[in-house]
């Protein structure tokens, strides 16, 4: 296996990168056909904490992370490593030694499915942090695994070079060649949004769709 080639694949341009830091998780989900969420059990350390970059993703076995490290040595500035860690949280698979290293490396965050620790100081800290619990048990780092291919985690398919955006309400998956695409389609509900909450701010409480959306369901209108 060779590592460094392991880390060569396309990844999402930075300017759609620097796109997508202006929405929020939910406005890119909805978009994109309301699918790409993972589960809610991963969650940012840090409500602040906000997460945007192309995904490095990573297997490893449960409460291993000999992988992660591998990951860690020869992912890119920008990168956003993922781990699919088994939702295991009999163990944390990384604290403040290996988020110590990913800050200095440049890279763009972590989102695990497993467990983390040094709750504490990852929590205050300005790294990008997502997991599924803490626990203060160590991993080992012994287990094969892989990285820079296709994974599962949280419950959504995570290939090389996707888009990864997380903020408080979660993480979602947007595919690589579809990024620009749903970016516009973005822009455009951002500003439909605006115009429905100035409607509200002007009196008009009841939403327009609503009565076409009730007699579809068979129900009578207000």
């Amino acid at each position: 296996m060779n590592y460094q080639e392991s880390s060569e694949f396309d990844r999402v341009p930075q300017h759609l990168i620097e796109r997508a830091r202006e929405f929020q998780a939910a406005i890119l989900c909805d978009v994109a056909g309301r699918r790409g969420t993972m589960h809610s059990r991963i969650r940012a350390l840090n409500p602040g904490m906000i997460v945007c970059g192309p995904a490095f993703p990573v297997e490893v076995r449960p409460g291993d992370n000999l992988m992660f490290h591998v990951a860690l040595a020869v992912a890119k500035p920008g990168d956003v490593i993922v781990v699919d860690g088994k939702a295991d949280e009999t163990c944390a698979l990384f604290g403040d030694l290996m988020v110590t290293q990913a800050a200095a490396a440049k890279l763009g965050g972590f989102v695990v499915d497993a467990a983390s620790r040094d709750t504490d100081s990852l929590a205050g800290g300005d790294f990008p942090v997502f997991a599924a619990g803490t626990n203060p048990c160590g991993p080992t780092k012994g287990l094969p695994g892989r990285i820079g291919q296709p994974v599962s985690v949280g419950g959504v398919a995570v290939n090389p070079g996707d888009l990864i955006v997380g903020d408080v309400d979660g993480v979602v998956v947007i595919p690589r060649l579809e990024v620009e695409a749903v970016l516009e389609a973005a822009a455009k509900k951002v500003a439909a949004e605006r115009q429905r909450i100035d409607e509200i701010e002007a009196g008009i409480l009841v939403s327009p769709w609503l009565d076409d959306a009730l007699k579809q369901a068979g129900l009578p209108a207000l």
